[in-house]
């Protein structure tokens, strides 16, 4: 009887079940996010939410999204790998259509800070993975660290972007209760 064969992805079992979970619970709570933003009616448009909210829920879904490839019973290399290489380029494709769209839109402008972690590290990241896909079938070891990173820090990325959303309206909310309490000035 010959050996049985052993996914390489069977180590990183325990690795995607927590961060699938952390994904998918982050997830619900940037629903929260952008539903408390819409019901405190704090200039967020739709335009704002699919820049800056929706992304959140796509980096979370995309780290959701790996642990469900990794953890499948893969029986090839090859397999995972095209799974990885065609969801990476839809993150290459969707993010540059995220930078066309917050360059259209007029209600935020975006400072540096808001480029480097809404656009450019999320970019990176799948144009890393999509690396890392090519890469599997050559070299699974290293292949498969690069994927793992990849997610956490799409769980990170979405973690800070979604604690900067929260701040945004919070501060705006203030700031708007305070105008409203503010008596009016006299006519000139």
């Amino acid at each position: 009887m010959g050996a049985e064969w052993t996914s390489p992805f069977t180590a990183w079992a325990n690795f995607y079940v927590i961060v699938g979970s952390a994904a998918a619970a982050l997830t619900g709570l940037q629903f929260i996010v952008i539903v408390l933003g819409a019901e405190l009616s704090v200039g967020a448009t739709e335009h704002v939410t699919s820049v800056f909210g929706t992304p959140n829920v796509v980096h979370f879904g995309a780290a959701l999204l790996n642990a469900a490839i990794l953890s499948a019973p893969w029986r090839r290399l090859a397999s995972a790998s095209v799974a990885i290489g065609v969801f990476a380029c839809l993150g290459v494709i969707y993010l540059l259509w995220v930078v066309r769209r917050s360059r259209r839109q007029r209600d935020y402008v975006p400072v540096a800070e808001d480029w480097i972690w809404h656009f450019v590290l999320p970019l990176v990241c799948y144009a890393v993975l999509l690396a890392a896909s090519i890469l599997l079938p050559s070299h699974a070891g290293p292949a498969l660290f690069v994927v793992g990173g990849v997610s956490l820090f799409l769980l990170f990325i979405g973690i800070h972007n979604a604690w900067d959303s929260v701040v945004y309206i919070a501060t705006r909310r203030r700031r708007a209760s305070r105008e409203s309490e503010r008596p009016p000035a006299p006519p000139a």
